[in-house]
């Protein structure tokens, strides 16, 4: 059986399925091609002297990580000069940045998160980066917030790489879920798996217990069912898995089955969730449903929610389709 690239899927993607466009073809391959800068830097580690704290916080009020300023300069680079873009937009960065007038300019809009879960880099766990994909609105030269501001319906393309033992990139193209592992040695995304699905059912949920306190009495409800195992309503047991990376929390459940959850708490009215919505929650959302899951922020699907603003929160239900109903269910039963 043939090794088959990422290169050589995308093209028969185009070529022969017709499925997608040449410049979303390159696109991928660009984003690719900054993911394995990224995953590099990141193996080196201590000896690239990227480790660390940056000491400047990001548009979200957050310290930054050395390692979130390094991806997101790699991502912007690589991406600026090939004419498949119109804008790009970073979780690190307030505006939108615009492809500079030397370049000329694409169909599409970037979206990333360039460094998922850098808080845990200097401890050596799993992190990845997660991207999505969007059609720049028609007649618009010079994109600004507000055309990015679209549903994660109309997303054409979502992935992420997880960083870890090896590298591996997840990539929707609306038709499924592949797999791509990087093979170090030659530089390339090689197919390793094909259409993932994830069980309707299962035995492991993913959530930061820490919260308990703050949550919605329907997920209180919830979780509790869970905590009680075979004695309990559920009648069979569950195991917590928390990485507090969301690419690995999401990727083992696009493995074998399981629930993620970051949801609604009471801390902060003005912020309903932790998550992003353009950055993290509608590109997740996109591959769980195309893997045969579900994803809500408790109460409605999430790829229909109207983004309000560029950096926009919100709770995030996803996973095993089974599990999710039945906690969008509790809170829908509360508040309608």
């Amino acid at each position: 059986m043939p090794r088959i690239t990422l290169s050589r899927y995308l093209l028969e993607k185009q070529r022969e399925q017709q499925w997608i466009h040449a410049n979303l073809r390159l696109l991928v391959e660009v984003v690719a091609r900054a993911c394995k800068a990224i995953s590099i830097t990141i193996g080196k580690g201590a000896l690239a002297n990227a480790l660390g704290s940056a000491e400047v916080e990001n548009v979200q009020g957050e310290i930054q990580k050395k390692l979130d300023i390094l991806s997101n300069e790699f991502l912007l680079d690589a991406n600026e000069w090939g004419g498949h873009l119109a804008a790009m937009a970073s979780e690190e960065m307030a505006d939108p940045f615009a492809i500079p007038n030397r370049f000329p300019k694409g169909e599409y809009l970037l979206l990333f998160d360039p460094l998922d879960g850098s808080s845990n880099i200097d401890v050596n766990i799993s992190v990845g980066t997660i991207f999505s994909v969007l059609r720049c609105p028609e007649g618009t030269e010079n994109p600004t917030h507000e055309s990015f501001l679209q549903p994660g319906t109309e997303q054409v393309c979502a992935g992420y790489t997880v960083y870890g033992p090896s590298t591996l990139l997840v990539l929707t193209l609306g038709d499924g879920v592949d797999v791509f592992t990087l093979d170090r040695e030659v530089g390339s995304f090689i197919l390793t798996e094909r259409q993932l699905k994830i069980p309707e059912d299962t035995r492991e949920f993913a959530i930061n217990m820490s919260n308990m306190r703050f949550w919605e009495p329907p997920m209180q409800r919830y979780i509790n069912e869970l905590l009680a195992g075979k004695e309990g309503p559920r009648g069979k047991d569950f195991n917590m898995r928390w990485v507090a990376s969301m690419v690995a929390d999401v990727h083992r459940i696009l493995s074998r089955g399981g629930i993620f959850t970051y949801p609604h708490d009471n801390r902060n009215p003005d912020q309903p969730g932790k998550l992003r919505l353009l950055y993290e929650a509608n590109p997740m959302a996109f591959i769980v449903e195309q893997a045969g899951g579900a994803a809500t922020n408790g109460r409605e699907r999430i790829m229909t929610l109207q983004p309000e603003s560029l950096h926009e929160r919100v709770p995030v239900v996803l996973g095993s389709k089974n599990e999710v109903e039945l906690v969008t269910r509790y809170h829908n039963e509360q508040h309608p």
